[in-house]
């Protein structure tokens, strides 16, 4: 049997045409990710979706604030974790650094709606 694996991750955004652009900017210009079309059947839903790479995606839905301000968050893993924070910071962002995980050089950072987004790369074995 096969193990499970992350499809999609979904995180909220304000409602609205800014912040869905918003998101396009920072998910698909700032990081890279690759817009996806949303299937036709749901398009109402006021999503946008990016092809995060192998058959994994994240989607973006709209959905007002919850006032919920929890660690809750996603990881994406990247080739160069300073590249990435630098790019990030340039753009006015503020990422912050956890807690450290041998092997896992990582920080943290809110996308343009508050969500928390974790940058590592893998290097080895944090169980060393």
């Amino acid at each position: 049997m096969k193990r499970p694996r992350i499809q999609h991750v979904s995180i909220p955004r304000p409602p609205g045409e800014d912040s869905a652009a918003q998101a396009v900017a920072f998910y698909g210009g700032l990081l890279g990710l690759r817009p996806k079309p949303v299937p036709a059947t749901i398009t109402y839903l006021d999503l946008v979706w990016f092809d995060v790479g192998g058959d994994t995606e994240l989607h973006v839905f709209s959905e007002e604030a919850l006032g919920d301000r929890s660690g809750r968050h996603f990881c994406l893993e990247v080739e160069d974790v300073a590249a990435v924070r630098a790019k990030l910071t340039a753009a006015g962002y503020q990422p912050w650094d956890p807690d450290a995980i041998n092997n896992r050089p990582r920080f943290f950072c809110r996308d343009p709606f508050g969500n928390i987004v974790e940058f590592t790369t893998i290097l080895g074995s944090y169980e060393l």
